[in-house]
Formats: C-alpha cells, sequence, structure tokens
C-alpha cells in the first residue's frame, strides 16, 4: 500500500515511541518496521500478544539471512511478530554491529515494503546519515516524516537534514503539551523556504509512553500521546490518499 519513514538528524527525539503511538491508532492495516541501523528496543520494550517478550532474533536479522537468495514482499510477515494491543512490528537490529553486515538489504527491503498490498508500512528509521546505504530504503518511500524538537539545536539539524535529502518531506515536532501550538508555529515558519508539505505535533507525554509499554487502553487512550498521535495519523493517511486519487 504506502511506505512511511519516519526519522530524524541528530538526536532522533522520540522516533521510536511516535512510531509506536501512530501504529497503534493508524486508520488502515499496518506494519511497524524497525529500520534504525543503529539497533532497536522493541524487543526490550513492548510485550508480545501473549503477554511475554518478543523474538529479538525474529525479524530484521532473521529476514536479512534469507533474504540474500532474493526478498519477496510475502516473506516480510514470516518474520514479524504482534505486540499486545495487535499491532504487527517486524523487530530490528539488537546493535549497530550487525548492520555492518547488511548494508545490501536497505534497497530491497524498501521495494519489498512498497510492494506490500494489504498494509503501510511505518519505518522507524531513527537517525538519517548514520549509514548512508538506508538512503535507499528512504528512497523507495511514498512519504518521509522528519521528527524535531522545537529548540534552536534541533531545527539546525533539521534544516541541514531538509537540505540533504532534496525531496518533499513532512516535519512533525514533538511539543510539550503546555506550548504545543506556539511550537508547531515556531518550525512551520523557521521550514518556509523548504519543501515541506505540513508541519504536524505529536505530544511530549512521558506517562503516556510509560502506558504504551503496558496494556493498552483506558488512560492511555486518553494521554496527549495518543490524542495526538491519532490527529496525525489521520493527516498522514490523508495525503497518501490524496497521493494516489485518480
Amino acid at each position: 500500500m504506502a511506505l512511511i519513514v519516519l526519522a530524524a538528524d541528530k538526536g532522533a527525539p522520540g522516533v521510536t515511541t511516535a512510531a509506536t503511538a501512530l501504529g497503534a491508532v493508524w486508520p488502515r492495516p499496518v506494519l511497524l518496521a524497525e529500520c534504525d541501523p543503529s539497533g532497536g528496543d522493541l524487543a526490550y520494550r513492548l510485550p508480545a500478544a501473549d503477554g511475554g517478550v518478543l523474538n529479538p532474533a525474529r525479524g530484521l536479522l532473521s529476514l536479512g539471512a534469507v533474504a540474500r537468495r532474493g526478498l519477496h514482499p510475502d516473506q516480510v510477515y514470516e518474520h514479524t511478530q504482534r505486540l499486545v494491543g495487535g499491532l504487527d512490528v517486524l523487530a530490528g537490529l539488537t546493535n549497530g554491529e550487525q548492520a555492518a553486515g547488511l548494508t545490501w538489504l536497505w534497497g530491497p527491503l524498501g521495494r519489498s515494503f512498497a510492494a506490500l498490498d494489504h498494509a503501510d508500512v511505518l519505518a522507524d528509521c531513527g537517525r538519517l546519515g548514520v549509514q548512508p546505504a538506508l538512503n535507499e530504503l528512504v528512497d523507495e518511500a511514498d512519504q518521509v516524516i522528519l521528527f524535531t524538537r522545537a529548540s534552536l539545536d534541533h531545527v539546525a539539524h533539521l534544516r541541514e537534514r531538509l537540505t540533504l535529502l532534496k525531496r518533499r518531506v513532512g516535519v512533525v515536532v514533538v511539543a510539550d503539551p503546555r506550548s504545543y501550538r506556539p511550537s508547531l508555529d515556531e518550525v512551520r515558519r523557521i521550514v518556509t523556504g523548504w519543501d515541506v508539505s505540513f508541519v504536524g505535533g505529536i505530544a511530549y507525554d512521558p506517562k503516556g509512553a510509560e502506558l504504551l509499554r503496558g496494556e493498552w487502553g483506558g488512560r492511555l487512550e486518553r494521554s496527549p500521546l495518543i490524542r495526538t498521535a491519532r490527529e496525525l495519523a489521520g493527516r498522514l493517511a490523508g495525503h497518501l490518499q490524496k497521493k494516489v486519487a485518480p
């Protein structure tokens, strides 16, 4: 259906938490894929559907072991797992050293994600620029979303990344709920002149992030994190529908 790359420049502020929250409320079938070459932590952070732990050996690493003979989109789901709450995930590498032997994988993986016909893929790519080969996956994306905070250093790195990407992107501000709208307005003003399709936001909500690690529902549904994630998910899905409209 569609490949959406979620990433940041220096610091990758809250990308994994935001990606998980977006996956939890995404309005269409979705797969969350951990594609950070520096390593991911979903396997240690979130419980599996049966209440146990995810298998860190099943995911990107096991997929890479079979993909050397060629990678077909249908193979991706042979290596996914399901979180409590029902979200399908492709667990990432457990450390950055594993990425050294998988530089060839990012291009085929991006093409396979883009060719899935029954689900969108939210690819958590962490910090861009760490491994140049990851750009082959980014190039396959229908939408690239860069995360930032409203602080001067984060926005400076964002502007550098916008210049390097040379493509149209969306920007999401991880913002304190107490200054949510002013933070978005400030970043929107600063990125004027770059090829930015929209500036959206998601709440910086440590309590909501902790709830996301446990049984979903109840208080989590009412948290600023999920409320803003739902608004953002609807906006992103709307952008994708416009791109494929006849």
